[in-house]
């Protein structure tokens, strides 16, 4: 593998980076969380799409039948990673928004703490179910 090819596969997870410390700095500066959080996905989606669009150039240009296979679990891998992902997105909101609530709720009555609780596991459990459907999409690669 050259040099060029480490750098390709590196640029997103650079812009990714670079997104989410300036989503940050916007953070300090006062910006709207909601906004930040909409630029945030909006880079997402621009890296998945770029990551989309790459596989199927490849496969395109290659001959083979070994390579659109390859490129047939490239896709596989590209669908298990947005599924965890996109998933854990989604926990992470629904967690953000249940645990300060389940936390006031338990403040002022000590007894709801078992009822705020089981909101707060119900968003951890759409990133599992995230993860569970990546698994399945990985054990039909192999």
């Amino acid at each position: 593998m050259s040099i060029f090819d480490c750098l390709l596969m590196a640029l997103p997870v650079v812009f990714l980076i670079v997104s989410v410390l300036i989503a940050v700095k916007a953070v300090s500066r006062g910006k709207s969380r909601k906004k930040t959080l909409l630029m945030q996905l909006a880079s997402f989606a621009f890296v998945f799409a770029i990551c989309m669009v790459c596989p199927f150039a490849a496969s395109a240009a290659a001959a083979d039948p070994a390579a659109a296979a390859s490129g047939a679990d490239g896709m596989a891998y590209i669908a298990a990673a947005a599924a965890t992902g996109l998933s854990c997105i989604g926990g992470g909101v629904a967690v953000g928004n249940a645990a300060p609530a389940a936390i006031g709720a338990t403040s002022e009555d000590p007894k709801a703490f078992g009822k705020a609780i089981i909101f707060v596991a119900l968003g951890e459990g759409i990133a599992l179910y995230g993860m569970l459907i990546s698994i399945m999409i990985l054990s039909k690669i192999g």
